[in-house]
């Protein structure tokens, strides 16, 4: 079986859960090491369950908007859709400073940018497992991760999808059968400056569901970025193909 991109996690990686609470969000999670984002040094952030990791402001939005957003939230969002995870799924998170996990890392990020030299000494990883969608009547789960790691000077963010399932909420127009149509999932980051941003190809198009088949790093269902500075490096221009009905599906 093909190993998982997914880094370790649930329940015996010792993970916290959000709430299971449509539109939840965890608490405001206190930081042992500061994260750099866009120049901003942040001791905190939460793990909000629409798809989202955000520094000093919770997003409970669940109709996505692109990026850079006029009310200057920062954050990462892996995959910003109207999640429920009443209806099915968790969403672990945790900061860890364990040396083999950091040593896989390290390898992911030196293999990547061979020019950076970086050394991970934490990470914070958020995992959404087979979350459904708002309003599904469906058993269609989405599993994706993102992950925040620095060596205190150089932050990377890194985004792994193993399963996309569905691509938007009743609540966004969206399908309740299928969780396909109406205002489809935003990938990507926002520096909260609406200068430095990244919307990944295909986000809010029904393309977006076949983001596990595209990468900036080579390795399909993973997206890297340097994200302490605004460097975007290896970035496709093509959008996704929307696959026809034609095509196998493994």
């Amino acid at each position: 079986p093909a190993v998982s991109l997914l880094y370790p996690y649930g329940p015996h990686q010792h993970d916290h859960k959000t709430p299971k609470l449509d539109d939840g969000t965890s608490k405001e999670i206190s930081l042992t090491v500061p994260f750099t984002f866009y120049g901003k040094k942040h001791q905190t952030l939460y793990v909000n369950n629409n798809g989202v990791i955000s520094f000093g402001v919770r997003v409970k939005q669940y109709t996505p908007d692109p990026f850079p957003l006029a009310d200057g939230r920062p954050f990462v969002a892996p995959y910003w859709a109207d999640v429920d995870n009443v209806l099915g799924g968790e969403i672990f998170y945790r900061e860890t400073t364990d040396p083999m996990l950091l040593a896989r890392i390290t390898k992911n990020i030196n293999q990547y940018f061979p020019k950076i030299p970086f050394t991970a000494i934490w990470a914070f990883v958020a995992t959404w497992d087979h979350v459904a969608y708002y309003g599904s009547t469906s058993n269609k789960g989405n599993t994706f991760q993102a992950t925040l790691t620095t060596d205190t000077k150089t932050s990377f963010i890194i985004l792994n999808y193993e399963t996309i399932q569905w691509t938007t909420g009743k609540a966004s127009d969206g399908d309740a059968e299928t969780g396909l149509g109406g205002i489809p999932a935003h990938a990507g980051f926002n520096s909260g400056d609406e200068t430095n941003f990244y919307n990944i190809p295909g986000s809010q198009t029904e393309a977006i569901i076949n983001i596990t088949q595209t990468s900036n790093v080579n390795v399909p269902g993973r997206w890297v970025f340097q994200v302490d500075d605004f460097k975007v490096t290896g970035v496709p221009t093509e959008v996704p193909k929307v696959a026809g009905s034609n095509n196998c599906w493994l």
